[in-house]
């Protein structure tokens, strides 16, 4: 809906139903399981109880970052000193504006409160989540370490337990239940999750839940899915690298004040760039709605994630950046929390306009912001720094927290890695270091690279060093 010169928008309010097949093959309207019409999701979305989580989780995050850190303001006039983004998937969306309104609900914005920007990326280039249908390389890499966990675990006697407990029903075509049957065990084990999650209404039979086959199943889904990011550098780079340095920017990015850590995306007027429309210089605080695959291949790849089970719904990991005071207390800087169905960030570079603002027209910038940022230091590797600029990451720490837990990262272990007295404070220089040794220098070229290659590399190259 429109003004007839074309120059503002309205919108139409809608409901949806959604239909499907009938018996006869004609046209029925789908119902809940207490026979709901209206609000019944489709795949993909996100369930009410997932928004009931969800918002929870924004709920948390407010309590510790506003009210017991005092480290966010507890009124906002507008949300230009957070990052938001989201997976083009609906539940990523969902989760993530759930859990801003936890952390800021209505009575937290001001009257004139705008509406808060939402980073997405085209499927092609989204690196929230390891993306295999758009990585080509990545795709043969975790295709390999899949069939590697198949040829390991579907003629063993944990294979075998499975069958006794569940193999009556899956499909006749299908009736073994395997690594790669149909369905895959860990589409099996998604169900399981997912009705667990959701009360009786949803509950496969009883054997689906025995204790032992879950453990079993839990146990092989995560090294078919994760074990590539513990053992190979490349499947690190190629899977989750490109979030991760983007994470490692931004910090870096704030912490030598280049201007250029993320306040151009989400600032600005409409069709514009710029400062926050509040004046906002820099970002505070970074939120991203990802996956559970997007949580467990960061921590995987950062050597912190051993013994650890499938990452339950709504789960979330916080990379939060300290800075050491005079007195070395530990003092919050900015903040990055991400969450699972329920992460987070660029810099660097020459600019350049892209295909899609030369086709249709480059974004303004305020004229305030005309002068170049000096680009600094964000995207460049520690050892290709100067010892001036190495010397700007002194007395800065980083502590990454899953589901409220402090992990520690291996290689932060060392003496002059981490903080006295506490291992999972990791000095900001090393924690670059060990990220930078799986932070792509472009991914889409890396995605396209070593396909005529090994998938495994001829020793372990393991994560978190």
């Amino acid at each position: 809906m429109t003004k007839k010169d074309w120059s503002s928008w309205d919108k139409l309010d809608w409901r949806r139903r959604l239909e499907t097949f009938g018996e006869d093959d004609g046209p029925i309207i789908a119902t809940g399981p207490k026979g709901e019409i209206d609000g019944v999701c489709q795949l993909g979305e996100l369930t009410d109880k997932g928004r009931e989580t969800t918002l929870a989780l924004g709920q948390r995050l407010r309590h510790l970052y506003v009210d017991q850190l005092g480290f966010m303001p507890k009124i906002i006039r507008d949300a230009d000193m957070i990052y938001l983004r989201a997976t083009p998937m609906a539940r990523a969306l969902e989760s993530l504006q759930e859990s801003f309104v936890g952390m800021y609900p209505l009575d937290t914005r001001t009257g004139s409160f705008p509406p808060p920007t939402i980073i997405t990326r085209a499927s092609a280039d989204e690196t929230l989540f390891p993306n295999e249908t758009n990585c080509r390389r990545f795709s043969q890499l975790s295709r390999a370490f899949g069939q590697r966990t198949a040829d390991r675990w579907n003629k063993t006697t944990e294979m075998d337990y499975l069958n006794n407990l569940i193999s009556k029903w899956m499909p006749e075509d299908s009736k073994r239940v395997a690594v790669d049957s149909h369905p895959r065990l860990s589409g099996i084990m998604d169900t399981i999750n997912s009705t667990l999650a959701h009360g009786p209404e949803t509950r496969l039979p009883a054997a689906f839940y025995d204790p032992k086959g879950r453990e079993i199943i839990d146990k092989i889904g995560v090294e078919e899915w994760f074990s590539g990011f513990r053992e190979s550098n490349e499947y690190r780079t190629v899977g989750i690298g490109g979030l991760v340095g983007d994470v490692v920017s931004r910090m870096i990015g704030n912490v030598v004040g280049n201007g250029e850590d993320g306040i151009l995306e989400v600032g600005g007027d409409v069709n514009e760039l710029g400062k926050g429309r509040g004046d906002e210089k820099n970002i505070r605080f970074g939120m991203s709605g990802c996956h559970d695959t997007t949580l467990a291949a960061v921590l995987n790849s950062l050597g912190a994630f051993e013994n650890e089970k499938w990452p339950p719904y709504t789960s979330h990991i916080a990379v939060e950046l300290f800075r050491k005071t005079p007195l070395t207390n530990a003092e919050a800087a900015p903040a990055r929390s991400s969450s699972n169905e329920a992460s987070r960030i660029q810099s660097g570079g020459t600019e350049r306009q892209s295909f899609w603002s030369s086709l249709f027209g480059a974004a303004k910038r305020k004229a305030a912001l005309e002068a170049p940022f000096p680009r600094g230091i964000a995207r460049q590797k520690v050892d290709e720094l100067s010892a001036a600029n190495k010397k700007k990451l002194d007395g800065y720490y980083v502590r990454v927290r899953y589901n409220d837990r402090a992990m520690v990262v291996p290689g932060c272990k060392a003496v002059g890695n981490h903080l006295d007295g506490d291992e999972s404070f990791c000095t900001l220089e090393a924690f670059k270091r060990i990220t930078d040794k799986f932070t792509p220098r472009n991914w889409k070229q890396a995605c396209a690279a070593n396909l005529d290659q090994p998938a495994f590399p001829a020793v372990i190259e393991e994560a978190g060093y």
